[in-house]
């Protein structure tokens, strides 16, 4: 039983290095021992991005790939550049594409006004009626984008926002939001399916698309 339990101890222990390892240093020399060591726990994980914006060249590749998308972001400015433009334009056509954005119509105090709290502490611009213009502006925006498309849905929730998916019936990213920094600027982890990191990441999806309503924007003219 201890040979048991220190053998479940050490692969823990290497699991923590080599995600240090990749935090630090987020080398693609670094990504085939992560990549071994998911294999080895279960986890899933195959790559560490030391921020999210390094995530989105790969990002095109795998949308490219997938046969249904899900988006559950805290702003959605992703939605908005090269990664995803093949989807608005029809160059790839997935049977479905879910996208979850907060509802900026809410109430004042809710999680979206919170989340722009945090969000004002470290970055002295950001206003507490910013994050909904911005989330405005970006269903205004797939509304434009989308508007020959008949596989994309919109919803809105007003949940905590703690973390950022984008998953394919293949791959996720993940993002978890920290109260001291965009979520541009955290690390973005790299999960394949089967994994507990990619069953994790469609959990959030679908607990939060689970608890929205869907939004139809008003198409610009």
């Amino acid at each position: 039983m201890n040979a048991f339990l220190l053998g479940i101890l050490s692969s823990l222990v290497t699991s923590a290095l080599l995600l240090t390892l990749s935090l630090l240093r987020a080398s693609r020399p670094l990504w085939w021992l992560t990549a071994a060591c998911s294999w080895f726990t279960g986890t899933g994980l195959h790559r560490v991005y030391r921020l999210q914006s390094a995530a989105e060249r790969n990002l095109g590749q795998d949308l490219a790939r997938a046969r249904w998308v899900k988006v559950m972001a805290g702003r959605g400015n992703i939605l908005t550049r090269e990664a995803f433009a093949p989807l608005w334009s029809g160059d790839i056509s997935p049977a479905s594409v879910q996208i979850l954005l907060p509802d900026p119509d809410t109430p004042h105090d809710s999680w979206l006004d919170r989340r722009s709290h945090e969000v004002s502490r470290f970055d002295p611009g950001f206003t507490s009626d910013l994050l909904r213009s911005q989330v405005r502006a970006n269903i205004g925006y797939l509304s434009q984008a989308a508007r020959t498309q008949h596989n994309i849905q919109l919803h809105s929730y007003n949940l905590p926002h703690t973390c950022r998916v984008i998953a394919t019936d293949k791959v996720a990213y993940l993002t978890f939001y920290s109260d001291n920094a965009h979520g541009r600027n955290s690390p973005c982890l790299y999960a394949r399916a089967p994994g507990l990191l990619y069953t994790i990441a469609l959990q959030q999806f679908d607990t939060a698309w689970a608890n929205s309503t869907e939004t139809r924007p008003t198409p610009r003219h």
